[in-house]
């Protein structure tokens, strides 16, 4: 009972950071851009630690073989790679809206996806035990909200209606519900699932921070602000070991 009331909680604390873009109207969009560009370095110090300090070691504790883990870290890596690639392509060559901007319809599919396979990771995490829920809820959230801010300012300036843009994000976000319902039904059954997930998990956070996140601070030359990044990643990373060092409830 208390996987279910952690997860799905959780997950409704997660899907409650996609209206927090409707905070970003206020401000001025060069003080948004400067904010963003930190909230993203601390998100990537997040996914890193929540693979190195949670996810992976609980794999090594119930998956004997090393190899195995190896392989099922790529898996994951390989896995988000191809959805990724499969969800741009078929958006793009689908049918056009020519109210919006092309890049709005991309988005909008692959958030549905994203927070589908954050609310699986989240439900699967909790079955494991408290802790490595807990550790990874935070780390969800502290990814999803610059890219929920992002998603939301680039719905706007795609020719959304902030209203619209808002409902956008807001029903994304309520599939992860649906992800750790299914998770948990599954995980609670069926061991060998929750047990592969956890190097799955690692492997497409180390997609996401690397892939995604890390090459959104490459254009940033300037050494204060590339130092601050790295202080915000940091700051991130140590959250999550902070947080290793007191699980809750095991």
């Amino acid at each position: 009972m208390h996987q279910w009331i952690y997860s799905i909680g959780s997950v409704v604390i997660v899907s409650s950071v996609s209206i927090v873009g409707i905070f970003t109207l206020s401000l001025n969009q060069e003080v948004l851009k400067k904010i963003l560009i930190y909230l993203v370095s601390f998100a990537i110090g997040g996914l890193f630690g929540d693979t190195f300090f949670e996810l992976l070691p609980e794999a090594y504790k119930v998956i004997p073989n090393p190899l195995h883990i190896a392989w099922l870290v790529f898996a994951g890596i390989a896995a988000f790679f191809i959805l990724e690639k499969f969800i741009n392509w078929s958006i793009t060559h689908g049918p056009k809206n020519s109210t919006v901007k092309p890049y709005v319809p991309i988005i909008f599919a692959g958030d549905l996806f994203h927070n589908f396979i954050d609310g699986i990771i989240l439900g699967a995490s909790f079955t494991v035990n408290a802790g490595v829920g807990f550790a990874t809820a935070l780390a969800v959230i502290m990814h999803e909200t610059p890219h929920e801010i992002g998603d939301f300012s680039a719905f706007v300036h795609g020719g959304l209606s902030p209203k619209r843009a808002l409902f956008y994000n807001f029903s994304t976000a309520l599939l992860s519900v649906l992800g750790a319902v299914i998770s948990l039904l599954i995980g609670n059954v069926n061991e060998g699932f929750r047990t592969a997930l956890l190097p799955i998990t690692a492997g497409g956070f180390i997609y996401l921070a690397g892939s995604d996140l890390i090459p959104e601070l490459k254009t940033e030359h300037n050494i204060w602000k590339s130092l601050g990044q790295f202080i915000c990643i940091v700051a991130g990373f140590g959250l999550i070991a902070l947080l290793s060092y007191f699980h809750v409830g095991e």
